[in-house]
């Protein structure tokens, strides 16, 4: 029997609050991702902790909304994203009255547009909602069978396909940061998985 607690949860202080832990989740992975970058030099060690860092920032942007919306049917999946957009306006809080005044970022980030600090931000609000929206579909279908909606047994598969996207990337000399290579494939990885639960309900 379906209760309360199992439905989609939509109710606006809910979104804010459960965003608000999103985008702080979010701002100590970053925090974390910059003091890696800082006190260790490059190379190897420096690259895989940046980019287990990298990966469980994914799994936390993807899931996270989806677990605190409880995400079962389409208004769970849009409570996710809304959840997901919270996010990344709390992180923008962040960014400005802590990271920004800290210099925490090198010029070359500000660089890509003429020295702009708001560049990035536009991308950053459809990024984490575009996450959180491809989680919430991924869990409603995943509920939806029967299967098990841990966040753990959810992230595993996106985290081991983002896994074999940055070893492709790698071996075939890109010369892409690992980091960088094992985002852009838990993307890649959770927009498959989404598309793929929308193929085989229709």
């Amino acid at each position: 029997m379906t209760t309360a607690t199992t439905v989609d949860r939509s109710e606006f202080r809910h979104i804010l609050f459960s965003g608000t832990i999103v985008g702080l989740v979010t701002s100590a992975a970053v925090i974390a991702f910059l003091v890696v970058s800082r006190l260790l030099p490059a190379g190897i060690v420096a690259a895989l902790l940046g980019t287990l860092i990298v990966l469980a920032a994914g799994v936390s942007a993807a899931f996270l909304p989806a677990f605190f919306a409880t995400s079962r049917t389409t208004q769970g999946i849009a409570s996710a994203a809304a959840i997901g957009l919270w996010g990344t306006i709390v992180f923008m809080a962040v960014d400005i009255v802590v990271l920004r005044p800290l210099h925490a970022f090198p010029w070359t980030w500000d660089a890509v547009a003429g020295g702009s600090t708001w560049w990035y931000l536009p991308i950053w609000w459809m990024l984490g909602t575009f996450l959180a929206w491809m989680g919430g579909i991924v869990t409603a279908a995943r509920a939806r069978r029967g299967g098990e909606v841990s966040i753990p047994a959810l992230a595993l598969p996106v985290v081991v396909g983002a896994a074999a996207v940055a070893l492709i990337l790698t071996l075939a000399r890109l010369h892409i940061y690992l980091p960088v290579a094992a985002g852009a494939g838990f993307a890649v990885a959770l927009t498959g998985r989404a598309l793929g639960s929308i193929v085989r309900k229709a």
